[in-house]
């Protein structure tokens, strides 16, 4: 590979010039003045403006509305992305987190004051939500322009400075937006850092408020790892094998179309896909052909021809997925062909995997799904609970106990019946993982408080000290308004009743009983009332 030093028209720093691959990357001794000028932004105190912010909000979503077909078309060299797929999974959720941000970053950002608390109340306590500071942003290639600049804005809204590492695998795309943010953002406050493992190496090395990563486990391993040398706090969502759970009396030909569009879009590159289906053994070959007609109706000319499907991103993920296929002890039942060198992988769809099979080793990320027969709903759970936790467990089925079964079982980020990858778009649902998916949350009001945090203030009067807080000076007297503050404990748990409290409540009834019945009933009535609420109290109350 030759590198050359180039200077890039738009770009606040120089750019090296990968030629083999016509990428521009970042010189790695301005990676340092890039992370230092970020710095100085930060601390000119500009984006504490609550309209600075707005202004910058709503800048984003003029870059993508004034670009959207330079977009696609760039996307569209990189993956063959189908415009339809950019607008959807990229341009309307980033659109959405503009107008969210915008209309309410005034609201998020006031200072909120406390519960109150006879105790504290004198003393006006209140939280601020302030900016992390500068936020190190590492984008995936799948969906890039949702993943840079939906968390972009949650940032922005937070009051942050950011410096954007996209991935090395998108040239066009990366060509166009290295132009494109320094035309529409503040120069000073937003700056992308291009370029590969060397480039990323370099970034880690520096102390950052905050780190942003969308990825693989084994690179979110890395950042972590580098992240923990200065205490910096990440938010990292990782994938994995997102599983489905069948249950046969479920809408069939709806689950099989659902499934098959979420595993197939942008060519099984999301994070949130599912990637095998858990079924039960005599209803696999109704789900498998339920399968082949609707894969018939997505791509009636054939995938291959299709402008409908997109690509995998480069060769080797090709050549990856297609090793895991040739290794595969499955059946395939629709596709299975590749071609590497054209980063093809066919829609494929491989029946009768085992749980030790090579397609369930790692996360595919590709258009194959497998599909894993079990005896019975508890199998499909324990397989799950097998696995480090997903981004999502999907179930298809009609029953809600069914539902609430694998749901109450298992553990993931979303948990989703009768259909699969829509929680990222839906208003007011945090985007995020747990365990090995990831953690922390990147989209709504749940990401601007992921990239602010809150400071606590309080303003203490002096007569506080004459009223309550005096005694907390030396030398050290009883003082029964100090006692005060420490609040009464719940009820003690009863002995040998499983932690739960008294029925108390059995002796408020007894005696409201007991009132009400000497004004109403006769003499006989009367004592019975009285040994029927004696009983009551006596079964009910701690022995």
């Amino acid at each position: 590979m030759i590198y050359s030093c180039v200077r890039h028209t738009g770009c606040h720093y120089g750019m090296r010039i990968m030629t083999t691959a016509n990428m521009m990357y970042t010189p790695i001794d301005e990676i340092v003045k890039i992370h230092q000028h970020a710095r100085e932004a930060f601390l000119s105190g500009k984006a504490k403006s609550i309209a600075f912010r707005k202004e910058q909000i709503a800048q984003v979503g003029y870059l993508l509305k004034d670009n959207e077909q330079r977009i696609k078309d760039a996307l569209r060299q990189d993956l063959n992305r189908p415009d339809q797929e950019t607008d959807f999974f990229d341009m309307t959720a980033v659109y959405m987190e503009v107008r969210l941000a915008y209309d309410n970053v005034e609201q998020w950002a006031k200072p909120q004051k406390a519960d109150f608390n006879v105790n504290f109340f004198a003393m006006s306590p209140k939280l601020q939500a302030e900016p992390r500071g500068v936020v190190l942003l590492v984008a995936p290639f799948n969906f890039p322009a949702l993943l840079i600049f939906s968390p972009l804005v949650s940032m922005i809204a937070g009051g942050n400075a950011v410096v954007i590492k996209p991935s090395e695998q998108l040239p066009a795309f990366n060509e166009l937006i290295a132009q494109l943010i320094p035309q529409y953002l503040d120069k000073d406050f937003y700056q992308v850092v291009q370029g590969g493992r060397e480039e990323m190496t370099k970034l880690l090395e520096l102390r950052w408020d905050h780190i942003f990563y969308v990825g693989n486990g084994r690179t979110g391993r890395v950042i972590a790892e580098a992240a923990a040398k200065h205490l910096t706090p990440t938010t990292m969502e990782l994938g994995g094998k997102n599983p489905v759970v069948i249950d046969p009396k479920c809408d069939v030909n709806l689950a099989a179309r659902r499934i098959l569009w979420g595993r197939f879009s942008n060519a099984g590159q999301i994070c949130m896909a599912p990637e095998y289906v858990l079924v039960p053994r005599g209803f696999q070959e109704t789900l498998v052909e339920a399968m082949k007609e609707v894969h018939a109706s997505f791509y009636p000319e054939g995938p291959a021809k299709s402008t409908s499907f997109a690509r995998v991103v480069s060769p080797a993920q090709a050549q990856r997925i297609k090793t895991m296929l040739d290794e595969t002890k499955g059946v395939i039942v629709l596709g299975g062909d590749a071609d590497v060198s054209q980063k093809y992988i066919a829609p494929t769809v491989v029946k009768d995997v085992n749980v030790n099979d090579a397609l369930m080793a790692e996360e595919i990320f590709g258009p194959v799904l497998c599909i894993v027969p079990v005896n019975d709903v508890d199998e499909a759970i324990a397989i799950i609970n097998s696995q480090e936790c997903p981004l999502a467990v999907y179930v298809f089925s009609p029953d809600k106990s069914f539902q609430n079964k694998v749901f109450a079982s298992t553990r993931s980020g979303a948990a989703v019946a009768n259909d699969v990858v829509l929680t990222t778009a839906v208003h007011g649902l945090p985007m995020g993982g747990i365990g090995g998916s990831g953690y922390g949350y990147y989209t709504g009001k749940h990401a601007f408080e992921e990239f602010t945090h809150y400071r606590v203030s309080i303003d203490n009067p002096g007569w506080v000290d004459k009223v309550v807080l005096g005694a907390r000076y030396p030398p050290y007297k009883p003082s029964k308004m100090l006692a005060m503050l420490a609040p009464g404990l719940p009820p003690r748990p009863a002995p040998g009743k499983n932690g739960t409290t008294s029925k108390r409540w059995a002796l408020w009834l007894a005696v409201f009983l007991v009132s009400a019945g000497s004004a109403v009933l006769t003499s006989h009535q009367y004592v019975g009332l009285l040994e029927g609420c004696k009983r009551l109290v006596m079964a009910l109350l701690p022995q």
